[in-house]
């Protein structure tokens, strides 16, 4: 293959190049380069052309042109995906669809509690504006300074608010979607209730571009809470400890736990090891931590007492060891920025291999038990990292390779270990990916191993919406 991506006809690329302007259609390589590799440099795609659209009316005639011509197109948000979904294959015949300029906040109706953005605007900008009105935009994750919109719902971001406010399929009430063919389909509509036919926005949120490009959303907000109380505590025996934590904090707390997030002592070790500006959450090493939030709807008081009144309880039940309650809410973002950097804590320990799984609430201590041994029968002396968010069933069950070997002699595992991990998944009738997606990186084992009846209905989702498959070929399915 030439090594140079100039596979697409010169004609159809001044074509394109048109609807946009020279500014705004990238053909030369080192500006391409931000957008055809992804953050953890696992895929390298090539093409000729990076558009980047100002208006959805633009959108719409870059769809046509593409339908027209049959070029593939590939959506792109914020870059930040991990499983590969957001960059071209190495063919050359692609064509990256920057979202990035359709950044503006449309509205905010503090009454409907909604704001309605376009899909290049970042994830914490959106936060952002949600604070000055008085509002919470609950969708949190460790790109929010990077991510934008757009790839939050196309691939239905989670992250560490999902407990107590859902994923990001769960905070849209409407999209605004440009088809394969330039249609607009406009359901921009701010409804809470409504059962009028088929939920069509949930095509697309989490289709990860393989259906139509979304180009801008209505996205819940919440009241603010008065107060936020943040706890992270030592288990002295087991996961099983953690399980009676946060079984105890639902009993006690309800809808105020916003967040509970399981903590293994490797990577608790790794991020004090490698992490920059971290402070020890507490004086002893335990087995198992939590991090633990408790948002109240009241007042400071309210949540403070509450969240004591449930370590205290689980101090004397003997299922926490050690804890200690954010005195500021400076501490408090301290003991999440903690939990935000074990991901990155975990690189200078050498080469991985990443598992994003869910599995019922109630079987996460009998699945870490189950999938260490799997673990250790395919690489002896390999290290689990795991982390996540427990209360919605969510882990990263990451190994890193054992301290003496090779990265590249640990990494030609990939496939075995996640064999191996991904049937103790099954087993527990638990899903692949809880929140990254699909992308390149699953798409086989998803054909693989889904039911025959589910990728047959999906496969006839994409044929009736996308015929002539331009939409991100390649992703999903």
């Amino acid at each position: 293959m030439n090594d140079q991506p100039f596979d697409l006809d010169p004609t159809i690329i001044d074509r394109f190049a048109s609807i946009v302007g020279d500014k705004y259609a990238l053909r030369d390589q080192a500006d391409i380069a931000p957008y055809i590799t992804e953050r953890r440099g696992l895929w390298h795609g090539r093409t000729s052309l990076v558009l980047r659209p100002g208006s959805v009316e633009e959108v719409g005639r870059i769809m046509r042109l593409a339908t027209e011509t049959g070029t593939p197109i590939v959506p792109q948000s914020g870059n930040t995906g991990l499983v590969g979904a957001q960059v071209p294959d190495k063919s050359g015949h692609d064509i990256v669809l920057s979202l990035s300029r359709l950044n503006r906040i449309r509205e905010i109706d503090v009454l409907s509690n909604t704001v309605t953005v376009e899909a290049g605007v970042i994830l914490q900008t959106v936060q952002e504006a949600a604070d000055a009105a008085g509002r919470l935009f609950p969708l949190s994750l460790a790109a929010q300074g990077s991510c934008q919109i757009g790839g939050n719902l196309s691939s239905n971001a989670g992250g560490t608010g999902v407990l107590a406010y859902g994923n990001a399929r769960e905070l849209c009430l409407g999209v605004e979607v440009v088809l394969p063919t330039g249609e607009v389909f406009d359901d921009l509509r701010k409804l809470k209730k409504d059962n009028t036919g088929y939920d069509l926005k949930n095509l697309f949120v989490g289709a990860e571009g393989t259906l139509g490009v979304i180009t801008a959303a209505v996205l819940k907000l919440f009241p603010k809470p008065k107060g936020r109380e943040v706890a992270f505590a030592g288990l002295p025996s087991s996961p099983k400890d953690a399980l009676s934590l946060f079984t105890l904090a639902m009993d006690r707390a309800g809808a105020s736990l916003t967040a509970f997030e399981l903590i293994a002592k490797r990577p608790y070790d790794f991020t004090l090891k490698h992490g920059q500006g971290i402070t020890r959450p507490l004086a002893d090493d335990w087995p198992w931590y939590v991090l633990m939030q408790i948002s109240s709807g009241r007042s400071e008081e309210d949540g403070r007492a509450l969240i004591e009144e449930i370590l205290a309880e689980a101090l004397e039940q003997g299922i926490v060891g050690d804890a200690v309650v954010s005195a500021s809410l400076a501490q408090g973002d301290a003991f999440w920025n903690f939990r935000e950097t074990l991901p990155e804590c975990q690189k200078p320990e050498g080469a991985s291999i990443k598992h994003d799984i869910s599995v019922p609430i109630a079987s996460i201590p009998d699945f870490i038990e189950k999938a260490a041994g799997v673990v250790e029968g395919v690489c002896p002396g390999a290290r689990v990292v795991c982390f996540g968010h427990m209360g919605d069933g969510n882990l990263h069950y990451n190994i890193s390779r054992p301290v003496d070997w090779r990265d590249e002699a640990f990494l030609d595992l990939y496939h075995p270990m996640n064999k191996a991990v991904h049937d103790v998944v099954r087993s527990f009738h638990g899903s692949i990916s809880a929140e990254h997606g699909i992308g390149q990186l699953k798409r086989d084992e998803l054909i693989a191993t889904a039911p025959p009846m589910a990728i047959d209905l999906m496969r006839r989702v994409k044929a009736a919406i996308d015929p002539a498959g331009i939409m991100n070929p390649g992703k999903v399915i």
